[in-house]
């Protein structure tokens, strides 16, 4: 009886000897596999991003350095507006200026104010019409343009006129446009 027990003992410890080689075995082939080189196709997509991930990063760090000068020039913007209590009177003798310079007639006007939250601003809505020759109109939104005021023509429609004997006449022009004035 005391054989037998030997005799089991060590096909125990074999059996336990072999399973564990078995799994080093195992283990160092999964590992290599793993480490071992990827295919060519897998190595440029893995390249490709990862550049693209660094110039992700490089572009968030310049424009957080540029922050603090853009909110300097945002300032400097809305400080150049027009104050709210001159601002109606101010664009409206700025248009009618503009207009006769052009050698237009303005001839309606309507303004109207959404306060812009949040930024100490108002958005001022004008609706106009001019009436003239196509190149007056040409040197009114030109005017437009280069005025020290901030004009964002948003439509513009135009329709022809003709005089009773047939002639071709004036033009005549919609304009929606959008300013904004710095809140009091």
């Amino acid at each position: 009886m005391r054989r037998d027990f030997k005799f089991e003992k060590r096909a125990i410890l074999f059996g336990v000897a072999m399973l564990v080689v078995a799994d080093v075995t195992l283990a160092v082939y999964g590992w290599k596999l793993a480490a071992g080189p990827r295919s060519q196709q897998d190595v440029v997509v893995l390249t490709r991003n990862r550049d693209l991930l660094r110039a992700d990063i490089k572009r968030a760090q310049e424009i957080r350095e540029k922050i603090p000068a853009i909110q300097r020039d945002c300032d400097q913007f809305e400080q150049s507006l027009v104050p709210e209590s001159t601002g109606y009177s101010s664009v409206s003798a700025e248009l009618d200026g503009i207009a006769t310079k052009a050698g237009l007639q303005l001839e309606n006007r309507s303004l109207h104010q959404k306060d812009v939250k949040g930024r100490g601003l108002a958005e001022i809505d004008i609706d106009a019409t001019v009436r003239g020759s196509y190149v007056g109109v040409v040197h009114f939104l030109n005017g437009l343009q280069r005025s020290s005021n901030v004009y964002a023509v948003q439509a513009l429609t135009a329709k022809s006129e003709t005089d009773q004997q047939g002639s071709r006449g004036d033009v005549r022009v919609t304009l929606h446009i959008k300013t904004y004035f710095r809140a009091a």
